[in-house]
């Protein structure tokens, strides 16, 4: 092994890098994800011993893995200024070092996306530096938002943008230009408004591309920029910020509560609790065909934390799943991520169970995007295209209405029952979701095009860009 090692550990569904670093004997671990068994794994394989590990901040988008780690192995959990939590952590000083093998870091304040913000300098065994990591401080193309810190304080999000402007310009743009940046979040991450889908650069080509690093940029300046366009965060990114803050549930017990398969009796009558909801993490592509009345499709194979959180929103919501058999734990543990720990159990077999039961199904009306194109019965009705408005505005349907499907609690609450809609997405994952929280509210006077805009747009249909 190198006497330095730095590995990304990039979770797509949540778009996250977190760092497994290695020097001589000891690792440090950076922004963990939940389940700890991929690093203890990786810790066993190559003999070392985990010396600490690192929170940039406090995360709204996931719960971090640091308590588990930390039990577990017994490192340290480091956070820096301004931190404040319900466990037993080192508070780092602005500028203070910490060794680990041959090799240090340095943790640097940079408060602005929250106020215990900051970045981790590495040094090598030679003492020079080699990379930073960057946490939601700086994105390979954008800056984190800094308007989450409004959950816990009195500054507004134009004090917190100018707080961001001020760590950005006096502690990280005259670190050495040939650095490496690992940030902690790629394209996809509601952390930020215009995150690259690259995941590793230099700060000198951020000094040349990220318009938030731009010379002579003003401080006011920075502000309107950086605070331009930001949409409400998901009602779950304050959630998670308290869960990570406090002593929540191992992962191992919550899989032993959670990962409990229910017969046919016992899902019926947790079904039929209005309080409990039924998510279906199978493929869109099965599940428009048949499903059990009332649930909510959000598939596993796609960016399903992040939607079951912002579609969800409340983490304390009981949940029952329908699963494609083998799949049960791997749904548990993704929903754990977003910190949705109230799995009552699935329903042994799956759909397979209550089909030869003779039990009642529903069914999305979905038609193929050339079925679209040469329909009569549809051509005049209104079309409603549930991307987010950025992609919207790079180019979609003539007459069509842009209702996100992050907002669909909303909008939903004011469709005309009477006239019939069409509705899509990019490819047909997210208009699904779409579909069955429609179909769940007594909405049923819409078609759902299978493959979205994507398969529309190779059509004779008119698009405009």
């Amino acid at each position: 092994m190198p006497s330095l090692s730095v590995e990304q550990i990039y979770t797509s569904c949540l778009a996250q890098g977190s760092y497994y670093i290695v020097s001589n004997n000891e690792a440090i671990i950076i922004d963990p994800i939940r389940e700890a068994k991929p690093y203890l794994d990786r810790l066993a394989k190559d003999g070392v011993k985990l010396k600490y590990i690192l929170e940039t901040h406090f995360h709204a988008d996931f719960v971090s893995g640091h308590l588990d780690l930390s039990k577990l192995t017994g490192a340290p959990i480091i956070y820096g200024p301004e931190a404040h939590t319900e466990f037993d952590f080192i508070q780092g000083k602005d500028g203070e070092f910490f060794k680990f093998g041959n090799c240090s870091f340095k943790l640097i304040h940079t408060p602005g996306h929250t106020l215990e913000s900051s970045v981790y300098l590495l040094f090598d065994e030679n003492g020079k530096e080699y990379s930073l990591f960057t946490g939601d401080t700086l994105f390979i193309g954008d800056v984190g938002r800094p308007d989450l810190a409004q959950f816990n304080s009195n500054y507004s999000q134009e004090d917190l943008a100018g707080m961001l402007y001020d760590s950005l310009r006096n502690k990280i743009i005259n670190l050495p230009s040939n650095i490496i940046i690992y940030p902690g979040h790629g394209a996809g991450s509601a952390c930020g408004k215009s995150i690259s889908k690259e995941t590793i650069s230099t700060l000198g080509i951020q000094l040349e591309t990220n318009y938030a690093l731009r010379k002579n940029m003003t401080r006011e300046e920075f502000i309107l920029e950086v605070l331009d366009g930001l949409i409400n965060p998901p009602d779950y990114f304050r959630m998670n910020v308290a869960i990570n803050k406090s002593e929540y549930t191992q992962l191992d017990d919550l899989l032993l509560s959670s990962n409990h398969p229910l017969d046919l009796s016992e899902f019926e009558t947790l079904s039929n609790n209005p309080e409990i909801l039924i998510l279906d993490s199978r493929d869109p592509t099965l599940f428009f065909t048949q499903y059990i009345p009332g649930s909510l499709s959000i598939g596993l194979d796609g960016d399903f934390a992040p939607w079951a959180g912002s579609i969800i929103s409340n983490v304390n919501q009981q949940i029952i799943l329908i699963c494609d058999e083998g799949k049960e734990e791997e749904t548990i543990i993704r929903l754990s991520r977003v910190g949705f720990d109230k799995v009552i159990g699935y329903l042994k077999g799956g759909i397979h169970t209550w089909n030869i039961a003779n039990k009642p199904t529903e069914h999305i009306f979905r038609i193929t995007a050339n079925q679209f194109a040469e329909s009569t019965l549809f051509k005049n009705a209104q079309i409603f295209d549930v991307r987010k408005e950025s992609e919207f505005q790079k180019g979609h349907l003539v007459g069509a209405l842009n209702l996100p499907l992050a907002n669909i609690h909303k909008w939903s609450d004011e469709i005309n029952e009477i006239n019939p809609f069409v509705i899509h997405c990019a490819t047909g994952y997210r208009s699904m979701i779409a579909s069955s929280i429609l179909k769940a509210k007594g909405i049923y006077n819409f078609v759902e095009i299978e493959g979205g805009y994507k398969a529309i747009s190779k059509t004779q249909i008119t698009i405009k860009n």
